[in-house]
């Protein structure tokens, strides 16, 4: 008569959403302009995007999967979506309100 216990939270808790980290706003933001929120598979100085920050993205359904590479099949093309779209404009929009 094995029984589980389910934790609680306290009325009127909820979950807050996941906060990302600076690379993963750097990787979202920089396909934020890019014709169809088309994601980069390097970074900034040509070395490949961390794959551990691309599936966090995708995890936590900021970008997905846009297409399967022939040629390298373990490189995940990806692109943003809505949510992570949204989540890279009201952090430019608190940027430059900040800067103003």
């Amino acid at each position: 008569m094995g029984t589980t216990t389910e934790r609680t939270k306290p009325a009127g808790t909820q979950d807050s959403p996941p906060r990302p980290t600076a690379a993963q706003i750097n990787y979202l933001d920089r396909g934020y302009d890019q014709p169809g929120g088309k994601l980069p598979l390097f970074d900034e100085v040509g070395r490949r995007v961390d794959s551990r920050v691309v599936r966090a993205c995708l995890e936590r359904g900021w970008a997905e999967p846009w297409f399967e590479n022939p040629l390298k099949p373990d490189w995940l093309v990806c692109k943003l979506t809505l949510a992570g779209r949204h989540l890279i404009a009201k952090r430019r929009e608190k940027r430059e309100t900040s800067l103003s």
